[in-house]
């Protein structure tokens, strides 16, 4: 009881409390493993007293004077002498002032993805420390391995606490210089929420977040065409939910979906984003992407046949900006419905099949292209690969069904 508590909390604040704590250490490493020790003695403590009214507080307060210890310990910072612990317990409320970004976490985002970290770990590290995801997840997302991503996030820490890097709200001028970083971190987010059909993953509440953060966005950053795109793109994704979980509890792929089962008004209202981003810069990569949902929303009954024609156009078009394994993989699922399974399964093959080895969706598209193609005992393999690496029920249970057909 109380270490699932103490996990809603974590999710919940455990980005914000790590974020102040770095303000004020300027040391990630120090931040994270103090957070963690006041996790460890809420666990110990709580049990027999209770949780506290502001679980939050009670945790920042631990881990600053956990913090507090260690640097005294290490003698690295004559600044954090007898009554340190006041001042920065006093100056917390400063750290969650609203200033310039009108959301906490959206704050954290910017605060986290500064220039002075590598672009290719801006989002990797604010994944890391505001939402919480693992490096397996991280590194899983980013088609790298977990000890790639580990080794990424330690130079990360130690560039910041060599260059000194102020955790602190960036003003206007400097928010284009991380907002790829920003963007990258909201769709992750986003799709580790989407990922689980049945919405009951321990990010699901990240689909409704990335909503409301994608609206202020947009406000913030009215002439950027990729901010309209992702506040689309969410929104034309979030629509389709209704209809993404069979009544057995499997997952249903979009092309078997009920269109009637979608929410029109969330679509009507990604469709305005994504006029407006079009209307900034068509070609932009996530404007392409918000396109080929687009595509899928226009469907209204089941009888309508999938629009795959104009989905592998778009993904041509897409591979011109961003020319990745996950969009060719995306693409060869169109190709296999407009070319032909061979084709399509001749494409995928020519994907590093080491660096994909760790994503669900490579070895999912893989074993339906040979199943389609009769080759049973090498689709039983793939999916069996798939089924490894996912954990959410729906799409396992979708994932098994289709293997075992093939068994019987």
């Amino acid at each position: 009881m109380i270490g699932a508590a103490l996990d809603r909390v974590f999710r919940e604040a455990g980005g914000r409390i790590v974020a102040a704590l770095a303000s004020r250490f300027r040391d990630l490493t120090l931040a994270e493993d103090a957070f963690a020790e006041a996790c460890r003695r809420a666990l110990e403590t709580w049990p027999a007293t209770g949780m506290p009214n502001d679980a939050a507080a009670w945790l920042y307060s631990v881990a600053v004077r956990a913090g507090l210890d260690a640097v005294r310990r290490l003698h690295t910072a004559q600044r954090f002498a007898a009554g340190a612990e006041e001042a920065v317990a006093a100056d917390i409320a400063s750290d969650f002032d609203a200033r310039l970004i009108p959301d906490e976490r959206l704050r954290l985002i910017f605060v986290c993805c500064h220039p002075a970290i590598g672009a290719e770990t801006r989002a990797a590290l604010t994944l890391r420390l505001v939402c919480g995801l693992s490096a397996l997840e991280i590194a899983r997302a980013f088609l790298v391995s977990e000890k790639t991503l580990q080794q990424r996030l330690v130079r990360a820490k130690r560039k910041i606490a060599e260059a000194g890097v102020p955790f602190e709200v960036p003003g206007p001028s400097v928010w284009p210089g991380r907002l790829d970083a920003v963007l990258s971190t909201l769709e992750i987010a986003y799709a580790k929420a989407y990922e689980d059909a049945a919405g009951q993953g321990p990010y699901a509440a990240y689909a409704a977040e990335v909503l409301e953060l994608s609206r202020l966005l947009v406000q913030l950053l009215p002439d950027e065409a990729e901010v309209w795109a992702l506040a689309a793109l969410a929104r034309f994704t979030e629509a389709r939910r209704p209809a993404r979980l069979a009544v057995d509890g499997r997952m249903v792929p979009l092309a078997e979906q009920d269109p009637a089962c979608w929410d029109r008004g969330l679509i009507e209202e990604a469709a305005v984003y994504l006029r407006r981003a079009a209307a900034l810069d068509s070609r932009r990569p996530r404007v392409l992407q918000a396109r080929l949902h687009a595509a899928w929303c226009a469907r209204t009954r089941m009888a309508d046949p999938p629009p795959w024609p104009q989905i592998l156009a778009l993904y041509d078009a897409l591979l011109t900006v961003r020319d990745d394994a996950v969009v060719r993989l995306n693409r060869a699922v169109a190709l296999a419905e407009v070319a032909g399974t061979e084709t399509a399964l001749a494409e995928v093959e020519r994907l590093d099949a080491c660096a994909l080895a760790d994503f669900a969706g490579y070895h999912a598209v893989r074993a339906d292209l040979l199943r389609r193609l009769g080759r049973s005992d090498e689709a039983c393999r793939a999916y069996d690969a798939a089924i490894a690496l996912i954990s959410t029920s729906a799409e396992q249970r979708w994932l098994v069904e289709r293997r075992d057909a093939l068994r019987s």
